[in-house]
């Protein structure tokens, strides 16, 4: 398993239930989540993540898709993130997290997969709580830490 990633986009909505929007760095506060984003909040899908190597797979089924809009927090690359087993750490720019939860239940009238008949962010998104807080820029590097 890969070690070592690096983030590609950070992204922010104000609102639950729709894409985000990619900003060139955003504050993630301990035990919160990005801060000004719908997800945010003292539960444990604080952050979530997804691997553009998962938005190839349904680009290669002819939908172009760009980061955010599977709703995720941190569009990543070079980790197979749904690989990681909970309770995991990333030190992702400045802040460390943990891994709470591999892959969830799709919302009703998923987009995504109306258009194509199917979404990855089940299956292939992950979801962190923010240990350490800190600033994190698209460009950082992500890195798994062993226990």
């Amino acid at each position: 398993m890969n070690k070592t990633g690096k983030v590609i986009s950070i992204n922010i909505s104000e609102t639950k239930g729709v894409v985000k929007n990619p900003i060139q760095e955003g504050f993630f506060k301990e035990n919160h989540g990005l801060e000004g984003d719908a997800h945010s909040g003292e539960w444990h899908r604080q952050v979530s993540l997804l691997g553009i190597e998962s938005f190839e797979k349904m680009r290669a089924k002819g939908v172009e898709l760009n980061p955010g809009k599977f709703a995720e927090n941190l569009t990543t690359e070079g980790i197979v993130l749904y690989d990681l087993p909970v309770g995991t750490q990333l030190k992702i720019g400045d802040t460390l997290q943990e891994v709470t939860q591999i892959g969830k239940q799709c919302h009703h009238g998923c987009e995504i997969k109306k258009l194509v008949g199917d979404c990855v962010m089940p299956r292939e998104g992950i979801f962190t709580k923010v240990i350490e807080g800190g600033v994190i820029k698209a460009g950082d590097s992500i890195e798994v830490l062993l226990k």
